[in-house]
């Protein structure tokens, strides 16, 4: 599909308040877009600082949220992408893993981002937009110690290369950013266990600069090998 244009363009941003969601967003601000700002906390949200946000308050575990941001962006009086840059870490043996932390990992990484498309998509679809999911790595390449984590990226990514088909009709363009490491901080706020010794990860900016160009271009994902 053809690539789009980020000037002008109403895109919303969840996970705005996140260390790689927020650069997203400011960057896109900067680059003239209206950014939709989404996230679990209105005070972070506040403190991002990204110019100009409509911010909505909501979880993706709220399988609502995508109707306030599809509001929101009816006030805006269009909607031409999404970006879901949320998502959440478990480390240890499977079997070590509570059923909580399982399900919190699929419904963060996986059933949150699919009920937040079946409700932006019409609204997408009206603008021959785009949707991005930052998927992981892990998606390619699971890990022992991480095994419900790479489980639910690698659901995520199986969902976004069926949309790409799915969604053609509809001249939506679907994008699913794969990348390696990255120093966001995440690693360090699991949801359970202690991240194993990692190698230096990447600096946000380069995720941040590998999305925007994947929207320009109008590429439908970003592969791991393309950040090493």
């Amino acid at each position: 599909m053809p690539g789009h244009q980020i000037d002008e363009a109403v895109i919303a941003v969840v996970g705005a308040s996140g260390a790689l969601g927020s650069r997203i967003a400011r960057k896109l601000a900067e680059q003239g877009a209206k950014v939709i700002a989404v996230g679990r906390d209105r005070d972070k949200l506040e403190a991002a600082q990204i110019p100009g946000a409509v911010l909505v308050e909501g979880d993706l575990s709220d399988a609502t949220l995508g109707d306030r941001v599809v509001e929101a962006a009816a006030e805006l009086g269009a909607l031409d992408g999404v970006i879901n840059a949320a998502g959440v870490v478990a480390f240890g043996p499977l079997a070590d893993t509570d059923d909580a932390v399982v399900e919190d990992l699929f419904m963060t990484n996986v059933i949150g981002p699919l009920w937040l498309t079946r409700r932006v998509t019409p609204m997408l679809s009206e603008a021959n937009g785009f949707l991005v999911n930052i998927s992981a790595v892990v998606a390619e390449k699971p890990l022992p110690g991480m095994v419900a984590y790479a489980a639910s990226k690698a659901a995520l990514t199986a969902a976004d290369q069926a949309l790409v088909r799915e969604l053609r009709r509809a001249k939506i363009t679907v994008i699913d950013v794969r990348p390696l490491h990255t120093e966001t901080g995440l690693a360090t706020r699991p949801l359970a266990g202690e991240a194993p010794k990692l190698p230096e990860g990447l600096e946000p900016e380069v995720v941040v600069d590998a999305v925007l160009a994947a929207i320009s271009s109008g590429q439908n994902e970003v592969e791991a090998s393309s950040f090493a």
